[in-house]
C-alpha cells in the first residue's frame, strides 16, 4: 500500500492509490445544483496545462465546479503526482496519487502519460505536487454534472433491467441497463469488439465509499466521461460496476451476455471480463449487499461462458499491454479464473482489504455456479467469396460432462442478435447449419434454456470478388465486374521491373449493377511492361479484395 502522508519518500509505486472512506472530501455534495451546473457546456472535462510541478503545491482555480479529477504528463513514466481538494470548512482534505497506471486502452494513444483520476466530492480548486521534477502536466477535471433533471431522469430510469435474461449458473441476476446512467450523449467512440471470457478480473473504482443510492448514476458517468474524453478510449473501461447497495449496473456497452472487450487490464483485455466495485477497500470491505451481487455476478458471467469459477487458467500477455503488467510482452502466464487486478497487472486495485477477501468470493460463487454448459461455435471457413456457403456448427455439453442432446440452439448475429438458424443438437450435442452470408459478419452461438450458455465470437469475412479485363491497349482501358455490387473500384497500374513493380497511377472508376469500363491513366504508356489490378477497401459489406492481375 502506498503512503499518502507527507511526500518524504518515493515509495512503491502503484497503478492506483486508494484513499480513506471520506476520498477527497467525499461524495455528499456531487449533486447539489447550481447556477454553474445548469449552464451549457461544450465538454464535460475542464483542462488546465500545468508545466512543472515540484514537491512545492501548485494550486489551480478550475473556473467550475468538478467532481473528479486526473493528470497527463510527458516525464518521468514512472513520476509520484498527488492531488488533493478543499474539504467542508475550506481547509485542503488529505492527498491522493494520481499517477497509478496500467489500464490498456483500446487504442494507441501517443506517448504522453495518463493517471488513475481522483474523487473530489463538489470543488471548484485544487492542489497538485510531486516527488521530484515532474514535466509536461496537465490536470483534468470532470465538471459536476447538471442539476437535478437530467440525474432525476437517470434515476427513474434506473427500473430498466437488461434483457433477455439467461439462466446460467445461479440465474442471472438483475443487471440495471446502460441507459440507467448514460443520457443519450453518451455514447461509445466506436464498438463494440468482442474478444472472449477465460477470466474475471475483480476492480474497485478509488471513489468515496459514503454515496447514496440516487448519486450512483452520476459517479459512474464521471468516470465514463474520464474514460471516453480525457484517456480517449471508446468507452468505460469496465464491463460491470457494482455499487454497495448491492445494485449490478451494465457499464461498457455491447451486451451483458458478450465477450465485450474491455479497457480494464492491461493485457489481457481481449480475454477477460472486468467487474468493478464502486467504492475504495484498502481497508474497509464491501457492503456485504455489494459482496453477495459480486457473487452472483461471477458464478451467472463466468458460466454463461462455460467458464469454471476457480482454478487457474493460461493466458498470454497481449504485447500492446505489457507495459501495465509485470510480465514480459506475449509472455504465458497462469491466472486465477476470478482474479483481482494486482494478480496480472502493477497495481494494488482491488484494495487489501478486498483483495484478501477474493478467495471466499471464489469458493460462493463456485458453490453458485453448479456445473455450467459449455458452447462451441466454429466455421469450416472464415474467409469466403461472395454468394458461397459456408458450414458452421458446434457442441452443447456440460463443463466436462456429458452432452446435451435434443437442445435447442441459435445461431445469431452479433449485436442485433439475429436469428440465423435454430437448430436441435444431435445425441452427441452436436449442430450445424450451411450458411450463405451476404456481408461480413460476427456469430454466436445461444442455448437460451437453463443451464443457458453463449458462446465465443465468431468472425466471418467476405471477400469480394473482383474481375478484371484488358480491352485496349493504347490508350489502356479495362473493364471488370464486382460481387457483391459497390459503387467504385480503384484501377492500380504498375510498370514491372527487374527488382518487383512501381505503381504508375491509381484511377477511381464508378461501378454500374455491378460491371464496370474506363480508361486507365495515363492514356499513352511509354514502353515496358505493365500490370493492372482491380482492388477495393474493406468496408462493412466486405474485407478488402482485389483482381487477378492482368498484364498490359
Amino acid at each position: 500500500m502506498v503512503d499518502n502522508g507527507p511526500m518524504g519518500s518515493r515509495g512503491e509505486l502503484t497503478r492506483r492509490q486508494v484513499l480513506g472512506g471520506a476520498a477527497l472530501g467525499g461524495a455528499g455534495a456531487l449533486l447539489a445544483p447550481t447556477a454553474a451546473r445548469a449552464r451549457a457546456r461544450s465538454s464535460p472535462i475542464i483542462s488546465r496545462w500545468v508545466g512543472e510541478l515540484s514537491d512545492r503545491p501548485t494550486t489551480l482555480d478550475m473556473g467550475d465546479e468538478f467532481v473528479l479529477a486526473g493528470v497527463q504528463w510527458s516525464t518521468p513514466a514512472d513520476a509520484r503526482i498527488e492531488l488533493r481538494t478543499p474539504v467542508a470548512g475550506g481547509r485542503m482534505g488529505p492527498w491522493a496519487v494520481v499517477s497509478g497506471r496500467g489500464h490498456d486502452p483500446d487504442h494507441a494513444t501517443g506517448a504522453q502519460l495518463t493517471g488513475e483520476p481522483a474523487w473530489t466530492g463538489s470543488a471548484t480548486r485544487l492542489q497538485l505536487r510531486s516527488i521530484g521534477r515532474v514535466r509536461g502536466v496537465t490536470v483534468h477535471a470532470v465538471r459536476a454534472p447538471a442539476a437535478a433533471p437530467g440525474v432525476s431522469a437517470l434515476a427513474r430510469a434506473a427500473a430498466q433491467l437488461v434483457t433477455p435474461s439467461l439462466p446460467a449458473g445461479p440465474g442471472q441476476p438483475p443487471i440495471l441497463a446502460r441507459s440507467s446512467w448514460a443520457p443519450p450523449s453518451a455514447r461509445p467512440a466506436a464498438g463494440p469488439f468482442y474478444g472472449a471470457v477465460s477470466l474475471a478480473f475483480v476492480h474497485h473504482t478509488d471513489n468515496p465509499n459514503g454515496y447514496g443510492p440516487d448519486e450512483v448514476p452520476a459517479l459512474i458517468l464521471a468516470i465514463y466521461q474520464f474514460h471516453r474524453y480525457v484517456r480517449g478510449w471508446f468507452d468505460i473501461g469496465y464491463n460491470f460496476v457494482i455499487d454497495l447497495f448491492g445494485r449490478i449496473w451494465e457499464a461498457r456497452e455491447g451486451g451483458v451476455d458478450e465477450p465485450v472487450e474491455g479497457a480494464q487490464a492491461g493485457g489481457y483485455n481481449a480475454v477477460s471480463t472486468g467487474v468493478a466495485v464502486l467504492g475504495t477497500f484498502a481497508s474497509v470491505l464491501p457492503s456485504p449487499p455489494a459482496l453477495r451481487a459480486l457473487q452472483r455476478l461471477l458464478a451467472w458471467k463466468l458460466s454463461l461462458h462455460g467458464i469454471p469459477t476457480r482454478g487457474h487458467v493460461q493466458v498470454r500477455v497481449d504485447p500492446a499491454g505489457a507495459s501495465f503488467t509485470p510480465f514480459a510482452p506475449g509472455q504465458l502466464v497462469s491466472l486465477p479464473r476470478i482474479a483481482g487486478h494486482r494478480d496480472g497487472c502493477t497495481t494494488d486495485c482491488p484494495g487489501d482489504a478486498l483483495y484478501q477477501r477474493l478467495p471466499e468470493v471464489r469458493a460462493a460463487a463456485h458453490g453458485l455456479a453448479g456445473v455450467p454448459a459449455q458452447l462451441t461455435l466454429q466455421s469450416a471457413s472464415l474467409r469466403l467469396v461472395a454468394g458461397a456457403a459456408v458450414t458452421v456448427g458446434g457442441r452443447l455439453a456440460r463443463l466436462g460432462g456429458p452432452p446435451l442432446a435434443g437442445a435447442t440452439v441459435q445461431v445469431q448475429s452479433v449485436p442485433d442478435r439475429r436469428a440465423l438458424a435454430t437448430l436441435i443438437t444431435d445425441a452427441d450435442g452436436r449442430f450445424s447449419s450451411l450458411l450463405t452470408p451476404t456481408r461480413s459478419t460476427l456469430l454466436r452461438a445461444l442455448h437460451a434454456d437453463a443451464p443457458a450458455a453463449v458462446s465465443d465470437v465468431l468472425e466471418l469475412d467476405l471477400v469480394p470478388v473482383i474481375t478484371l479485363t484488358l480491352t485496349s491497349i493504347s490508350p489502356p482501358r479495362v473493364s471488370g465486374t464486382v460481387r457483391p455490387f459497390k459503387r467504385r473500384v480503384t484501377i492500380d497500374l504498375y510498370r514491372l521491373t527487374a527488382t518487383g513493380r512501381r505503381l504508375v497511377s491509381s484511377t477511381r472508376v464508378d461501378v454500374v449493377q455491378g460491371a464496370f469500363s474506363a480508361r486507365v491513366r495515363p492514356l499513352r504508356l511509354p514502353p515496358g511492361r505493365y500490370e493492372a489490378v482491380a482492388r477495393l477497401p474493406a468496408d462493412d459489406v466486405t474485407v478488402a479484395g482485389a483482381s487477378a492481375p492482368v498484364r498490359v
